[in-house]
């Protein structure tokens, strides 16, 4: 299964992996988790899947709005089976503008927590996080 490097916590599957900022995203789901689970509980919270962190990452000229080029820039290259930077905001776009909005990448993070929470605590485990890799 490829390892996606943009959480698309979101929707494209690695879970708002701007915590990272600048570095090389996690390549593998346990150490994304391991990332993400800042108190190191063994569980991502709500709080610690954040979205608003990620906005930030991916706004790279500090205009409050994400373009399809800043995603780019932090997605690199395609892989097989992973969603396009275009893709990615298309899906994430909810009024149809062609950027992001924080509010949209809020939305769209609490979107894909809830489907990651297959068991529905409230919290991430590391085996949801990884059943969510790569899908699409």
């Amino acid at each position: 299964m490829p390892a996606p490097r943009v959480a698309l916590l979101l929707l494209c599957g690695v879970v708002a992996a701007g915590t990272a900022a600048a570095q090389e995203l996690p390549a593998t789901a346990a150490d994304r988790f391991a990332l993400l689970d800042r108190n190191g509980d063994g569980r991502i919270s709500r709080d610690e899947y954040d979205g608003d962190a990620f906005f930030r990452v991916l706004d790279a000229d500090h205009n409050y709005r994400v373009t399809v080029d800043e995603v780019q820039a932090v997605l690199g290259p395609q892989r097989d089976g992973e969603f396009s930077a275009a893709e990615w905001v298309r899906i994430t776009d909810l009024n149809g503008d062609g950027e992001l909005s924080a509010e949209e990448m809020r939305r769209s993070s609490q979107m894909r927590f809830q489907s990651l929470d297959a068991n529905h605590d409230e919290n991430l485990e590391l085996s949801e996080l990884q059943m969510g890799v790569g899908r699409r």
